[in-house]
């Protein structure tokens, strides 16, 4: 892969250390927490992408069908020539994109695992010989410096990942990306929209129980990486609609009273029956609200796209005052 080049921002210690702060602080804490991105270890991952495929589960299709619809569309209004995707994983959505945009020069994906930008470098470059692929292994939730690049540059955050984000969280990250962008440049962001309470419910508890696996699997990851003792059969998986916030909660809930031991952090962890570990919160969104945290974040929203059934949306914003 002569056209590939990978930077590194983050470690294995780097990982390690930020997994034993997150469960110390967050299995302390009350009501107790756990961040959403310890599901995604190599058996998390397959769960996920075994939920996208689920009858239930409909941002993916949403989002794939925006995609494709408007790609060139797209393309035509960013102008990029460097695309750079945040939490990038497999890259498949973006291959819509990158087949969209022929004077496309330089591929920058940005995900934590080395792996995935390894394996997608590889496949995006079998296909488009002529593309550069430029790898930060680096967390998108912190600042980022990105390799020198043609513009104009399309930074693109797919899947409704902005939703795990709480509302301060997304002000600071929107604020970062903001900071990224040039005069010509833009954001394209996947948005789950608000809609009806028992379809949300249902996207994130299956009835075939694999978003309870993948639930769980945050679990497994502490027991493997941190030496912990928890066994899964002690815990329910919960999804509940929080009405007043508009987003889904996933929660892990103990079966029984149970103490829970974590050697690397020398940490014993009661759990009294019915008490929850809150591992995910989903925000759903309307374009106002969209509208209204871009704007406040010094972005000018200048596109919306939704799916035919209105259930997803892809907003394209530019740096305030400057025209796409």
């Amino acid at each position: 892969m002569n056209d590939f080049q990978l930077t590194r921002t983050l470690d294995e210690r780097t990982a390690e250390t930020a997994l034993r702060t997150d469960v110390l602080h967050g299995l302390t804490h009350t009501p107790k927490v756990l961040p959403p991105k310890w599901f995604y270890d190599a058996r998390g991952s397959e769960l996920f992408e075994e939920i996208t495929r689920l009858s239930e589960y409909y941002p993916t299709r949403a989002e794939r069908e925006i995609l494709l619809e408007r790609a060139r569309e797209i393309a035509t209004e960013s102008g990029a020539r460097t695309l750079v995707e945040l939490g990038s994983g497999s890259s498949e959505k973006t291959r819509h994109l990158i087949e969209a945009m022929p004077a496309l020069d330089t591929y920058v994906p940005v995900d934590v695992s080395e792996s995935a930008l390894r394996g997608a470098a590889e496949s995006l470059l079998a296909d488009h010989p002529g593309l550069r692929v430029h790898a930060l292994l680096a967390d998108f939730t912190r600042a980022l410096r990105l390799p020198d690049s043609p513009g104009p540059r399309l930074v693109v955050f797919l899947g409704g990942t902005i939703g795990n984000l709480l509302p301060p969280e997304r002000a600071v990250f929107l604020a970062s990306v903001r900071a990224m962008l040039s005069p010509g440049d833009a954001l394209l962001m996947g948005t789950d929209l608000v809609k009806d309470e028992a379809v949300l419910v249902a996207a994130y508890d299956d009835a075939r129980g694999v978003t309870a696996e993948f639930n769980k699997n945050v679990l497994a990851v502490i027991n493997r990486e941190l030496g912990a003792d928890f066994h899964t059969a002690d815990f329910s998986h919960v999804a509940v609609w929080n009405e007043e916030q508009e987003w889904i909660e996933m929660r892990l809930r103990a079966r029984s009273d149970l103490v829970v031991k974590i050697r690397a952090l020398d940490l014993v962890v009661p759990f009294a029956a019915g008490e929850e570990i809150l591992t995910e919160v989903s925000a759903k969104f309307r374009q106002e609200g969209v509208r209204k945290e871009l704007a406040a974040a010094g972005l000018e929203l200048t596109q919306w796209w939704t799916d035919a059934a209105g259930r997803f949306a892809l907003s394209l914003s530019v740096a305030d005052g400057v025209a796409g």
